[in-house]
Order: structure tokens, then C-alpha cells, then sequence
């Protein structure tokens, strides 16, 4: 019976993916519009124009996702596909501030949305994008040993980042990032568009993964990623389903109160 339920949910979890991908309307840009349709307000003004086409995610949102993709890049060419444990003290302490950071700079850009609002500065994308990079990173150094200690049946005790200097290659691979994103190369439109977008559904997906795992009382039990895929597939159309609820709920709200799309 709980294979037969395990099929099931994999089957529905598969059509979901399948709808989606099929039904959603536009085509790769159009799928990415819809995720951070999702989860970011993509303010024309506050977002980054590459190729005459507005990314996605605003400044903001791209920087926290790309640079949380660039994290977890780093981490597994670093051999930590399997660390469990959270990041040294230090580190954290960090990372715990990289995160302060980006809701300082967040606190004070959504002031001046209200005219005559105090504000120390005056925002700049730039200035979004590194905080939200930053934001990103931390993000990223959580959600892998969480993720890895709910997964697997091999995973280590290792730290996602062990030390400052692992974190500071990181922040250095980031600026690289922050650099090409401001250059807003129209080349890489779909490159900047489909990474980004794609890093806020592996996120979501690793997150609804672990609920998935832990509701089904799965936890470490792969040992490999042929083994995880069913949990992972299962996040996956989560995630999809998330995101499509709140496209629906955002386009009828926007659409009853009158305000721009």
C-alpha cells in the first residue's frame, strides 16, 4: 500500500511538472516571468533591463537568488555535496550580518516609495543587487546542510562552510556575478534569465523536499541522487504549485483593485 501511494504521488507530482510546463502560457521568458511574477513585486524601475527585456526579478530578488546559486555551486566544487552541519560560528556571525545588510538597504528603499518618507540614502540597483547577493549566499550556507541531514543516509558532519576564507571565495565569485548583471549584456539574456529564475525553483525545491521527506518519514534513507529524485520530483511540483497559486491570487488582486500588471 505505501508503494502504491508513493507511485501515486510521484504520477501526480510528474503531471504537475508536465501542466506546467505545457499549459503555463509564454515560452522561456514567459515561464521565468511567471516565478518572479511569483515572488517579487519586478518594479520596471527597481529591476534590470538586459537586451531591452526586463529580467524576471528586480535587483534585488536576482542578486539574492544568483547569489545563492553561485553559494551552492561553490559548495559542491568545494565537497560538500553531503555536509549536514551548519556553517562555523564565525562564519555564521557573517552571514547572520549579510542578511542584516540587505534588510537595512530593504528598509530604506521601500521608504522612498512613500513621498516625503525619511530615508538615510537614496536607493540604487546596484546597491540592490549586492545586498540581495549577499542575502543569497547566507541563504544558500543554511539551506544545503539542512537539506543534506534530511536526505541522506551518507551524509557527513562536515561544515557547508567551514571557515572565513571559504566564504570569502564565495563573496569573490560573486562579484564576478554582481559585475556581468550590471553590464546587463543583451547575450545573456536568457542565460541571467532562466539562472536566476531557475535558482528561486531549485530553492523551493530543496525546501519542499525536506517537508516532503519528513511528512513521509523518509528521512535519510538516499544515498544517491537516483534516490532522491522522487522526493526532489515531489518538491518540485510543490514549489509549481505554490508559485501558480500566488500568480493567480496576485494577477485577481491586481486586476480587482485596478492596478498595474
Amino acid at each position: 500500500m505505501r508503494h502504491r501511494l508513493s507511485l501515486v504521488v510521484l504520477t501526480v507530482s510528474l503531471i504537475i511538472i508536465g501542466a506546467w510546463i505545457v499549459v503555463m502560457p509564454g515560452g522561456v521568458l514567459g515561464h521565468a516571468d511567471l516565478v518572479g511574477y511569483a515572488i517579487c513585486h519586478r518594479i520596471p524601475e527597481r529591476s534590470f533591463i538586459v537586451g531591452g527585456v526586463q529580467l524576471p526579478l528586480c535587483a534585488r530578488c536576482s542578486g539574492t537568488y544568483l547569489g545563492a546559486l553561485t553559494a551552492f555551486v561553490a559548495m559542491f566544487l568545494m565537497g560538500r555535496r553531503r555536509a549536514a552541519s551548519l556553517p562555523s560560528a564565525p562564519v555564521l556571525a557573517v552571514l547572520a550580518l549579510f542578511v542584516v545588510v540587505m534588510g537595512f538597504d530593504g528598509v530604506n528603499s521601500y521608504l522612498t516609495l512613500f513621498p516625503g518618507a525619511p530615508h538615510l540614502y537614496e536607493p540604487q540597483n546596484w546597491l540592490r543587487l549586492t545586498t540581495g547577493t549577499l542575502e543569497g549566499i547566507a541563504l544558500a550556507g543554511v539551506v544545503l546542510p539542512v537539506f543534506n541531514q534530511t536526505m541522506w543516509a551518507n551524509a557527513t558532519g562536515e561544515q557547508s562552510l567551514r571557515d572565513l576564507r571559504e566564504l570569502g571565495l564565495i563573496v569573490l565569485a560573486s562579484v564576478i556575478v554582481i559585475g556581468v548583471v550590471l553590464v546587463e549584456p543583451p547575450a545573456l539574456l536568457y542565460p541571467l534569465a532562466i539562472l536566476s529564475s531557475g535558482s528561486v525553483l531549485w530553492m523551493m525545491t530543496l525546501i519542499n523536499s525536506v517537508l516532503a521527506t519528513l511528512f513521509a518519514r523518509r528521512e535519510n534513507v538516499a544515498l544517491t541522487w537516483r534516490d532522491a529524485i522522487p522526493a526532489m520530483l515531489v518538491g518540485l511540483a510543490m514549489a509549481l504549485v505554490e508559485l501558480s497559486a500566488i500568480d493567480f491570487a496576485r494577477a485577481y488582486l491586481t486586476h480587482l483593485l485596478g492596478l498595474p500588471y
